[in-house]
């Protein structure tokens, strides 16, 4: 896990590597058989602490630099992990662009910037990848804070051309002022098919002026490319660049095509073409994505390397292939998920890869739970013609295996990098019937606030949302999920239910799922959080769960109190409240799906766990009865759409307390409508209105802060909550 001390450059790139003794210790992992042909002990990277120490090797030097980047890439995938199959794929294009143009009075912007592990080594901080000890010490993507040469924080997708018309406008309308000279914009292919890059070529060619877009085409998304405009651009490639349709010539943008994308002297005389040329531009480069991973790579080598698996017997280091085992259109390259196996050229398992250290380890919650639903969908497909999953990529990450897409065929589709389109869609799928289930990262699904409002819950269309690495977590602050609980929760005519356990995850699916026009089935769209670490460890651990032990009884429904509700100590009945009831997903819909579940009864004090909440929420009520003799009312509510109005009238009697958990924003958020509530419904009886306290994060963005760390910052431990609730008594 990487910490969240910072980056540890400031804007003036004041790091330099220095001393041939510091640079070898930093370079011990390098395989002596990229050692510089010239004789010389020094290794180039070390000596690369800014562009113009790029632009001062001998033209002879960058095919060795550019070995020795990709050893060190391969290297640090080992010990660290990251998005390595990208940046082996860049290494050529990259030191071709510092080598020809002057960063940072010419801005780079690289969309997503995955792809800028290279870019960050040449300007400055290549320790960063080179010394374990200095790992942490930059983020994944390009960041401002760390470099003056990293012109924004990204991790989200299509954006680069946008970016950099806002550049290039400025620039033009300030003119020699403005300090910015060309204006670069680096996107992938699999970037291209997110609509807002199509809204940045329309806007270039409409607005004219120096704008170099680098079109890196590996012939790869995340997974496989999908869509139209890919028989187009694999004609392209094949013609030199001269076949039609030319989609860039259709916007109206000149276009040139290098096909030896991974060749930097022919790189370099590209760019020199393009640079300062004073209308917009795409240079089309045809690349290898993980160039220089070894093909024959087993599991078994990658528990034993200490560094590269590559034998460097060419002068970059990229093992000559022909980067295909398909045929067109790719729809897979066979690698089991995006973590397993990776090697060169098409390869989904090299967007991101683990560190050796994380092999043979459990799968995570969001391949856990993603599989778990997959398996529970499939027996229905043969069935229901109209059940589709739709993945906007990032299939593998959540779950969504090689296999089971194989398997799904017609009832799975890829939309590529398209959030926006793939819930619009699902809207579509919905309106004429059909059964979508939309499945991508809570981040992500930012980026289709839009279609959420309008296309999906104004039509009141019945789409299913899965909603993968919501909550807190220790992702960089890109991918931060803390925020998914006030975006879903809060539109109108949605449902977001928070299992907190496998069976009530598959109930709430199945229920969501319900073919229209079956008893209980929702009336409109339905979001589910997918269970994070806290849950899966409670399942893996029922200690974690010291009140239930993990076990919920199934329960009858009642519709009426009986006379015992109330105990004489003023605490009520699990037995008594609604929403009790825990079924298998045969039978979801016989069950209320936003009633309140009380797990145990008790007086003085109520806490109600969100979600991934709900285990501190059990944890803290057996410090309260073991520390203080509290037996604590425990309620998972299952869902933060609405509140059950009558568990919270009944904690009423007999609880001067009522705690929220949340391991999410907390402004904004759900434990803050419960607050709402008793403010809103005060009663003449001041005993009988309950004080409120909330946990839950504060509204910031973290970057790498581990989950651990986060929960005592924003007080969600069980020692911070305790004290909090013995505190007010």
């Amino acid at each position: 896990m990487r910490n969240a001390s910072g980056n540890g450059f400031d804007s003036s790139d004041s790091f330099a590597v220095s001393g041939a003794a510091e640079g070898a210790a930093r370079l011990h992992d390098i395989p002596p058989s990229i050692t510089p042909s010239h004789g010389d002990d020094s290794h180039l990277l070390s000596r690369i602490a800014s562009p113009a120490d790029v632009k001062a090797l001998a033209p002879d030097e960058l095919a060795e630099l550019c070995r020795e980047i990709r050893a060190t890439l391969l290297a640090y995938g080992h010990q660290h992990g990251g998005h390595i199959g990208s940046n082996l794929g860049m290494v050529e294009a990259t030191v071709a662009l510092h080598r020809v143009f002057d960063s940072p009075r010419d801005r780079i912007v690289f969309d997503v910037s995955h792809q800028s592990y290279v870019h960050k080594m040449l300007t400055g901080r290549a320790a960063a990848y080179l010394d374990p000890d200095r790992f942490s010490e930059v983020t994944g993507f390009t960041n401002p804070d760390e470099s003056k040469h990293d012109q924004f924080v990204l991790g989200h997708t299509g954006t680069s051309i946008s970016l950099a018309c806002g550049l290039a406008k400025t620039r033009d309308m300030e003119g020699p002022n403005s300090g910015i000279g060309n204006v670069i914009a680096v996107i992938g292919d699999g970037s291209l098919s997110s609509g807002v890059a199509f809204e940045g070529l329309n806007n270039a060619a409409e607005q004219g002026g120096n704008l170099i877009i680098v079109f890196n085409d590996n012939e790869m998304s995340i997974a496989g490319d999908f869509g139209g405009m890919y028989g187009p651009l694999a004609r392209l490639r094949a013609s030199g660049g001269t076949a039609q349709p030319n989609l860039f010539n259709a916007f109206g943008l000149d276009y040139r095509y290098v096909e030896a994308g991974n060749d930097v002297s022919a790189l370099v005389a590209a760019f020199e073409e393009v640079r300062d040329i004073d209308h917009p531009v795409v240079v089309h480069i045809h690349t290898l994505k993980g160039a220089g991973y070894d093909g024959e790579e087993t599991h078994a080598d990658r528990q034993t390397a200490s560094a590269s698996p590559v034998s460097f017997d060419s002068p970059t280091g990229v093992h000559p292939t022909d980067n295909v085992n398909h045929s067109e259109p790719w729809h897979s390259d066979h690698c089991n998920l995006s973590d397993h196996e990776p090697h060169e050229g098409q390869c989904e398992a090299s967007h991101w890869q683990n560190p050796d250290a994380a092999i043979g380890k459990p799968d995570d919650p969001r391949k856990h739970y993603g599989k778990m639903a997959m398996a529970a969908l499939e027996p229905r497909f043969a069935a229901e013609p109209g059940l589709v999953v739709i993945s906007p990529a990032t299939p593998g990450s959540n779950g969504i295996t090689h296999e089971f897409r194989e398997r799904a065929g017609a009832h799975y589709v890829d939309t590529g990098i398209t959030e926006s389109h793939a819930v619009a869609y699902a809207a579509g799928i919905a309106r004429a019937g059909g059964t979508p289930v939309v499945a991508t990262t809570a981040s992500f699904f930012q980026r289709a606030y839009d279609q959420f409002f309008q296309e999906m819950s104004l039509n009141r269309s019945r789409v299913t949302v899965l909603d993968f690495l919501g909550g807190l977590s220790g992702s960089d602050n890109t991918h931060s999920g803390a925020y998914d609980v006030t975006m879903f929760s809060n539109i109108p005519g949605a449902t977001m239910l928070v299992p907190t356990s496998a069976r009530d995850y598959l109930a709430d699916l199945a229920w969501a799922t319900a073919p229209a026009g079956s008893a209980d089935a929702p009336a409109g769209p339905v979001v589910i959080r997918v269970p994070g670490e806290a849950i899966l460890a409670a399942e893996r651990d029922a200690t974690l769960l010291p009140v239930t032990g993990g076990q919920i009884a199934d329960r009858p429904q009642s519709a009426s109190l009986p006379a015992s509700a109330s105990s004489a100590s003023g605490g009520i009945s699990a037995a008594t409240v609604r929403g009790t009831v825990s079924v298998t997903a045969q039978h979801a819909g016989a069950r209320h799906m936003l009633d309140w579940r009380v797990n145990q009864t008790g007086s003085q004090v109520a806490i109600i766990g969100l979600g991934n909440a709900y285990p501190l929420a059990e944890q803290t009520a057996a410090a309260l009865s073991d520390d203080y003799g509290i037996t604590a009312t425990v309620i998972d509510p299952r869902q933060c759409t609405s509140l059950d109005s009558d568990v919270l009238e009944s904690l009423r009697d007999g609880h001067q307390q009522v705690i929220t958990l949340e391991d999410g924003q907390l402004e904004g958020g759900w434990g803050e409508k419960v607050t709402a509530y008793y403010a809103n419904h005060h009663v003449s009886d001041g005993s009988r209105n309950p004080h409120v306290l909330n946990f839950g994060a504060t509204k910031e963005f973290t970057d790498r802060v581990p989950l651990g760390e986060l929960n005592e910052r924003y007080g969600l431990t069980v020692e911070q909550v305790t004290e909090a609730i013995t505190r007010c008594f």
